[in-house]
Protein backbone atom coordinates (compact mmCIF):
# COMPACT_ATOMS: atom_id res chain seq x y z
CA UNK A 1 0.00 0.00 0.00
CA UNK A 2 0.99 3.59 -1.09
CA UNK A 3 1.76 5.72 2.20
CA UNK A 4 3.53 9.23 2.80
CA UNK A 5 1.85 12.59 3.96
CA UNK A 6 -1.83 10.87 3.37
CA UNK A 7 -1.10 7.57 5.05
CA UNK A 8 -2.75 4.55 3.60
CA UNK A 9 -5.02 4.81 0.10
CA UNK A 10 -7.80 2.63 -1.02
CA UNK A 11 -7.07 1.04 -4.39
CA UNK A 12 -10.24 2.03 -5.84
CA UNK A 13 -9.24 6.04 -4.56
CA UNK A 14 -5.60 5.91 -6.72
CA UNK A 15 -7.65 5.27 -10.02
CA UNK A 16 -10.09 8.01 -9.65
CA UNK A 17 -9.47 11.17 -11.67
CA UNK A 18 -7.47 13.34 -9.88
CA UNK A 19 -9.49 16.95 -8.71
CA UNK A 20 -6.67 19.13 -10.25
CA UNK A 21 -8.35 18.18 -13.20
CA UNK A 22 -5.31 17.04 -15.75
CA UNK A 23 -7.76 14.29 -16.40
CA UNK A 24 -5.10 11.57 -15.07
CA UNK A 25 -6.15 9.08 -12.48
CA UNK A 26 -5.04 10.28 -8.68
CA UNK A 27 -2.60 7.48 -7.92
CA UNK A 28 -0.46 8.51 -10.98
CA UNK A 29 -0.85 12.84 -11.00
CA UNK A 30 -0.91 14.77 -7.42
CA UNK A 31 -1.13 11.32 -5.48
CA UNK A 32 2.26 10.56 -6.46
CA UNK A 33 3.14 13.66 -4.47
CA UNK A 34 0.83 13.51 -1.48
CA UNK A 35 2.98 10.57 -1.25
CA UNK A 36 6.45 11.50 -1.09
CA UNK A 37 7.01 9.47 -4.40
CA UNK A 38 7.78 12.47 -6.70
CA UNK A 39 8.12 16.47 -6.12
CA UNK A 40 6.47 18.83 -7.83
CA UNK A 41 8.54 19.92 -10.82
CA UNK A 42 7.28 23.47 -11.87
CA UNK A 43 4.88 26.02 -10.05
CA UNK A 44 1.67 24.94 -11.83
CA UNK A 45 2.05 21.20 -10.91
CA UNK A 46 2.40 22.48 -6.84
CA UNK A 47 -0.80 24.70 -7.73
CA UNK A 48 -2.83 21.92 -8.63
CA UNK A 49 -1.68 19.11 -6.54
CA UNK A 50 -2.13 21.97 -3.12
CA UNK A 51 -5.78 21.90 -4.88
CA UNK A 52 -5.94 18.16 -4.84
CA UNK A 53 -4.68 18.20 -1.21
CA UNK A 54 -7.10 20.72 -0.18
CA UNK A 55 -10.09 18.26 -1.67
CA UNK A 56 -8.98 15.22 -0.93
CA UNK A 57 -7.95 16.52 3.12
CA UNK A 58 -3.75 15.58 2.75
CA UNK A 59 -3.18 18.36 5.76
CA UNK A 60 0.08 17.09 5.86
CA UNK A 61 1.25 17.85 2.56
CA UNK A 62 -0.68 21.49 2.61
CA UNK A 63 1.45 21.69 5.85
CA UNK A 64 4.84 21.13 4.01
CA UNK A 65 4.35 22.81 1.16
CA UNK A 66 3.52 26.17 2.86
CA UNK A 67 5.88 27.57 5.32
CA UNK A 68 3.97 29.24 8.25
CA UNK A 69 6.88 29.10 10.84
CA UNK A 70 4.94 32.05 12.65
CA UNK A 71 1.50 29.52 13.42
CA UNK A 72 2.12 26.55 15.51
CA UNK A 73 1.86 23.41 13.57
CA UNK A 74 -0.93 22.46 15.76
CA UNK A 75 -3.45 25.46 15.10
CA UNK A 76 -2.63 25.16 11.53
CA UNK A 77 -3.40 21.01 11.17
CA UNK A 78 -6.55 22.26 12.99
CA UNK A 79 -7.60 25.39 11.01
CA UNK A 80 -6.92 23.16 7.90
CA UNK A 81 -8.95 19.90 9.10
CA UNK A 82 -11.66 22.23 9.65
CA UNK A 83 -11.46 23.76 6.53
CA UNK A 84 -11.47 20.73 4.33
CA UNK A 85 -13.91 19.29 6.11
CA UNK A 86 -16.38 22.26 5.34
CA UNK A 87 -15.56 22.35 1.92
CA UNK A 88 -16.17 20.69 -1.21
CA UNK A 89 -14.18 20.94 -4.01
CA UNK A 90 -15.60 20.83 -7.30
CA UNK A 91 -13.42 21.97 -9.94
CA UNK A 92 -9.85 23.55 -10.91
CA UNK A 93 -9.11 26.47 -13.71
CA UNK A 94 -5.37 27.49 -14.41
CA UNK A 95 -6.46 30.93 -15.98
CA UNK A 96 -1.87 31.78 -16.33
CA UNK A 97 0.87 30.75 -15.58
CA UNK A 98 4.01 33.08 -15.16
CA UNK A 99 7.40 31.80 -15.08
CA UNK A 100 7.22 28.92 -12.03
CA UNK A 101 8.88 25.89 -14.59
CA UNK A 102 12.09 23.59 -13.66
CA UNK A 103 15.80 25.48 -13.38
CA UNK A 104 13.27 28.69 -12.22
CA UNK A 105 12.72 30.13 -8.19
CA UNK A 106 9.44 31.56 -8.92
CA UNK A 107 6.23 31.48 -10.56
CA UNK A 108 2.90 32.44 -10.28
CA UNK A 109 -0.52 31.03 -11.02
CA UNK A 110 -3.90 32.35 -11.52
CA UNK A 111 -6.73 29.83 -11.02
CA UNK A 112 -10.05 29.73 -10.34
CA UNK A 113 -11.44 26.88 -7.95
CA UNK A 114 -14.85 26.31 -7.43
CA UNK A 115 -16.66 24.78 -4.12
CA UNK A 116 -19.63 24.19 -2.09
CA UNK A 117 -19.41 25.08 1.61
CA UNK A 118 -22.98 25.37 3.68
CA UNK A 119 -24.80 24.42 1.23
CA UNK A 120 -23.73 27.34 -0.84
CA UNK A 121 -21.23 27.31 -4.51
CA UNK A 122 -18.53 29.76 -5.10
CA UNK A 123 -15.54 30.78 -6.36
CA UNK A 124 -11.89 31.51 -4.85
CA UNK A 125 -10.30 33.51 -7.01
CA UNK A 126 -6.49 34.05 -6.84
CA UNK A 127 -3.21 34.47 -8.16
CA UNK A 128 -0.55 32.49 -6.13
CA UNK A 129 3.07 33.04 -5.70
CA UNK A 130 5.47 30.50 -5.44
CA UNK A 131 9.34 30.04 -4.92
CA UNK A 132 11.70 27.32 -4.66
CA UNK A 133 13.31 26.59 -1.18
CA UNK A 134 15.87 28.97 -0.07
CA UNK A 135 15.98 30.05 -3.96
CA UNK A 136 17.83 26.97 -5.11
CA UNK A 137 16.98 26.22 -8.35
CA UNK A 138 16.43 22.61 -7.89
CA UNK A 139 14.87 23.04 -3.89
CA UNK A 140 11.51 22.25 -3.62
CA UNK A 141 8.37 24.31 -5.04
CA UNK A 142 6.66 26.04 -2.09
CA UNK A 143 3.35 28.28 -2.11
CA UNK A 144 4.34 31.49 -0.52
CA UNK A 145 1.52 33.70 -0.80
CA UNK A 146 -2.10 35.57 -2.38
CA UNK A 147 -0.78 37.86 -4.70
CA UNK A 148 -4.45 39.07 -5.08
Amino acid sequence: MARGFSGVEDASVEQESCPCGTGQSYGSCCGRLHRGEAKAQTAEQLMRSRYSAFAKGKIEYLMATHPEPQVPASVRRRELRAGCRQTRWLGLEIIRVERGREGEVEGTVCFVARYQASNQRGSLQETSLFQRRDGNPTGEWLYIRALD
